[in-house]
Formats: structure tokens, sequence, C-alpha cells
């Protein structure tokens, strides 16, 4: 009756069920894994989010393929004064943007585009595990490549490189990554672009954490021109700690012959769905012109959380923080003294304290062990406390 495609593995797994029934014995649970931002005490200017919802225009139906022109401007500007990889004064032109309810949607546009049933897509290891069941739904491959840590992540471009096939489509990359929090570099961005222009790949670069970068400098963008035809995705849900707003976008760059017959099929392609709420479009532009104070909230949330962190961690000894560039998480490396999954239940069972165990995100060994940095500061101390804790008595 049900399709392949859902056929997934439905039954919890052992930290599954060890968290189930952690949560029906009614005991108290510090929950490090939390990444959704309008629960983490953040202060948003509601006011001014009410007043932008408040617009007539709401009631009429004006259903635009691409989205209505309007916001596209308003994120065209977002990216006014960013870098670009090629080092070129650029802009991002808004006949070149589609919007979509969500970075989710935009990614199932460009799978949908670009991919025959069966084709593959690389996919960057250690990553975030949404992109299986992404790929899943659009009937395609994901198929990892690996990211390799010597003081920082770095791209193994002969691991991608031996991860092409013929049924390659495109390669995906993940700007900064989450959870390792790296940025691609500019002479690794070059390559790649130069790797997918000779090989009739495209690039999907997710972008959504893009500022939160460590440090005041703007890192490059992908959206901007390149050898090789390039989806940029982004969207509010990180940029204004907007979830609920479930906008996103994709913009097109690279040759313009292909650029434009991309367009065409994703002009059709957002003309049969024109899921974005006309709501959100319209309150767009005020909606990123809020992120200022939201960002600052943010970053302060990230640099206090780290502190407290790294100076626990250095007391516990055994547990090291990989170095990371950006985004919300860390990674830490701990002593592989059973499999990250009996770790993290045993922290869950003996500390009340819930991390995510490090094959969530596809390491490639057992050691790892990965938190959110933006839980409430009090709720992080004590929560790392207990991680030091933990590890300095073993």
């Amino acid at each position: 009756m049900f399709a392949s495609r859902t056929n997934w593995r439905l039954e919890p797994n052992r930290f599954a069920t060890a968290l189930e029934e952690h949560r029906r014995r009614g005991k108290p649970l510090l929950d490090l894994t939390n990444s959704n931002p309008t629960t983490c005490g953040f202060r948003y200017p509601e006011e001014q989010l009410f007043a932008a919802l408040n617009n007539r225009r709401m009631l009429r139906y004006e259903p635009e393929s691409q989205g209505l022109p309007q916001a596209r401007e308003a994120i065209a500007d977002y990216y006014r004064g960013r870098p670009g990889f090629l080092g070129r004064e650029t802009c991002v032109n808004p006949e070149r943007i589609v919007i979509t309810s969500g970075t989710s949607e935009a990614y199932n546009y460009v799978f949908r585009l670009l991919c025959e049933v069966g084709d593959e897509v690389l996919v960057p290891a250690p990553s975030y595990p949404l992109f299986e069941y992404l790929a899943d739904l659009a009937d395609i491959r994901p198929v990892p490549y690996p990211l390799v840590y010597h003081q920082g992540w770095q791209v193994d471009f002969p691991g991608l490189s031996a991860a092409l096939t013929e049924r390659s489509r495109a390669v995906m990359v993940v700007h900064p990554n989450n959870p390792t929090g790296s940025f691609i570099k500019r002479e690794e961005a070059l390559e790649l672009a130069e790797i997918c222009a000779r090989r009739d790949l495209a690039i999907i670069a997710d972008e959504v954490f893009l500022d939160y970068a460590e440090g005041t400098e703007l890192r490059c963008s992908f959206a901007f021109d390149s050898p090789a035809l390039t989806f940029t995705l982004s969207g509010l849900s990180k940029i204004s700690l907007l979830p609920q707003m479930k906008l996103g976008w994709l913009i097109v760059s690279g040759p313009e012959a292909l650029a434009r017959r991309a367009m065409q099929r994703l002009e059709l392609i957002g003309d049969t769905y024109l899921s974005p709420s006309t709501p959100g479009q319209l309150a767009l532009a005020e909606m990123l012109a809020m992120r200022g104070n939201l960002q600052m909230q943010m970053r302060q949330r990230l640099c206090s959380n780290l502190g407290v962190l790294d100076k626990l961690l250095r007391e516990a000894g055994s547990v090291d923080r990989l170095r990371r560039e950006g985004g919300w998480y860390a990674v830490l490396c701990v002593p592989a003294t059973r499999s990250d999954e009996d770790l993290a239940i045993a922290l869950l069972e003996t500390r009340d304290l819930l991390v995510h165990p490090g094959h969530f995100f596809d390491f490639p060994r057992d050691g790892f062990l990965v938190v959110s940095l933006i839980v409430h500061e009090a709720e992080f101390q004590e929560g790392a406390q207990r991680l030091r804790d933990f590890f300095h008595g073993t």
C-alpha cells in the first residue's frame, strides 16, 4: 500500500527509547540539544512584528510563481555589500530569486529540477541528517563525501572525487556546516566550482547560518557569479530567528545560459505549488530589518556559552571542543570508551542531560557529542557542569 520511498526504519533506536522512557517517568531533563530560538529566551520586537503583519494587502491573493516582487527585492537587498568568492563587486538579481515555504521546499525544487529517479547528489559528512529524508522523497540517492579535521575542518577533495559517478548531478555544501561550524574557504569554493563546471554538475549551497560567523568579517556567499550552475538557499528561520514564518528562498547563479534555462523551469515548479504565504512575503522586508538586534542577542549568547563550555571542559581534562568558525553548535571530542549512543544514554540516565550522539550527524567514528550553543545561559552552564562532572569521573 505504501511507497518504497517512505520505507524508513520507523521503530525508535535505543537512544530515542531511553529518552521516551525518561520523559514517561517524569524525570527532570536538561536539554542541550534545543536549537529552537523561539523557546530560548530571546527578546523579539513583538509590536514591530505584529505591525509588519497588519497589512490589508494580505486579504488579496496575488499569485507569483517566483514570489512577490517586493519580497524578492528585499532578499536581494539583504545580499547587498556581501562579498562573493570570485572577488568581484556584484549584486543579486531579484529575477533570479524563487521564494519558497522554507529551505526544505527549496531543496525539493532543486532536486526535482536537476535529477531523474535514482540520480545522486553528493552530501558532506558530517552534516545534518535531514538531507537523507529530502533525497528519499525526491527519489534520489544522497552520497556522502568527507570533511576532514586537522586544526579545523576541510573538504576532502580526493574523497569527493572518488564519490562522483555517472549518476552524480550536484554537490551540496553547507556554509557554514551544521554541526561542525566550518565555512567553505575561497580556494575550496573555486576548486569545487571548477570540478562541477567541468563535469556539468550543479552546486547546492545551504547558507542558512551564514550570518553567524566568528569575528566581524563578512563571509563570502555562493549567491554570486560562478563557473558552475549554483543554487544558494537561505531563509528567515536563522537570519531573523523566525522559523515559524516558514519563508525561505533559492537564488540561481552561474553561466548565463544555464541560469536562464534553470529559471524557466523553476518558474513552472513554483507556479505549480505557489506555497509561500502572502502575509509573510508582504512582511519580509520588515522581518529582515529586525535581524540586527536579534542577531546581536544570538552572538552574545553564543559567546557566553562558548566561554562557559571551554572553562568547564578544561577542568574535565579529557574532553576537547573542536574548532568552529560559526553556526549554533559545538562538537565535543570525548573518550571513546563506548559508543556515542551509549555515552548519550549514560548522560541521560545518570545526569538527566540530553546531548546529541555524533552518529546522528554521520561522524565517521565514535567519540563525538554535539551540543546546541543557543540554550539559555543558566541552563547551558548547568548542563556544561554536568558534562564536566561526568567526564571528570571517567
